[in-house]
């Protein structure tokens, strides 16, 4: 789309003294943005806002979009934390009151990977603006949070950087605390949710897929879609075009108003 534009924005802290970097895609740059709707994209742990299939995603979306760094991640400042995510919701809460005060968005999608999807939908369960959102994406969320288990310390590339990530029992103590339980009460019946999940996800079991999809699918009238992709792991890594393609034909039922409960069939396995 020729009047694309790409703005990087850099929204200060609301309650502490740093700044949360994030790229605000805009489909018609020029035009009005007061009651446009936008789309979330939230990324997952030692990751940023163009890592994985995130940037693919970004550019591809026929709405707005927002991705962003979680504090301490790449180009945002404050300290990086492995414990339990409330931290993170913070940081959204902060993104989402600026979008609204500054640019007039409604939050319409909220796209999560991992972490960032656990942080989602407890946003979505907790405040009163998430529960004004039309879709959610859950793209390897952890319902299982005591499953992460042990001390460990490993060096990643992120952003092209080394970095090394300790995770201490303190940590794991928080995450286990996690209530991703509040699914089954808190979840806004409206809102519809896709879950995708690798069959050979490593970090966190195909099966919490399925316990998601037990979760929210007897809601109504929001429906629940799981896919499952065969040779996919963690990160998608030489699915991600997979995973962009099936967002965006689910997010065209959703407008089409064809969305039904059930596993999702797209791409190579049919059109939905």
């Amino acid at each position: 789309m020729a009047s694309r534009k790409s703005k990087k924005l850099r929204i200060p802290h609301s309650q502490e003294d740093c700044e949360l970097v994030g790229i605000l895609e805009q489909l018609a740059p020029k035009e009005p943005t007061h009651g446009r709707k936008i789309a979330l994209i939230l990324h997952g742990a030692m990751g940023h806002k163009d890592y994985l299939f995130q940037k693919r995603l970004a550019l591809r979306f026929l709405i707005d979009s927002f991705r962003f760094d979680f504090r301490g991640c790449h180009e945002s400042g404050g300290q990086r934390t492995q414990g339990g995510p409330m931290k993170d919701v913070k940081d959204l809460v902060t993104v989402v009151s600026y979008l609204r005060n500054t640019y007039g968005y409604e939050i319409d999608v909220v796209v999560g990977h991992s972490r960032g999807s656990v942080v989602g939908m407890y946003w979505l369960c907790t405040s009163e603006e998430g529960r004004r959102v039309r879709a959610m994406v859950n793209v390897s969320g952890r319902y299982r949070m005591h499953d992460a288990k042990g001390y460990y310390e490993r060096t990643v590339t992120v952003a092209r950087q080394a970095i090394v990530e300790r995770i201490y029992p303190h940590d794991l103590e928080e995450i286990s605390q996690w209530n991703t339980a509040i699914v089954w009460d808190k979840f806004p019946n409206q809102i519809h949710v896709l879950t995708l999940h690798g069959l050979v996800d490593k970090a966190i079991p195909a099966y919490d897929a399925v316990i998601y999809s037990r979760a929210l699918g007897a809601r109504t009238p929001g429906t629940h879609n799981l896919h499952l992709i065969e040779k996919a792991d963690h990160n998608f890594t030489n699915c991600q075009d997979e995973v962009v393609d099936c967002i965006l034909e689910w997010c065209h039922a959703l407008n089409q108003g064809h969305l039904k409960t059930g596993i999702l069939k797209t791409g190579v396995h049919g059109k939905l």
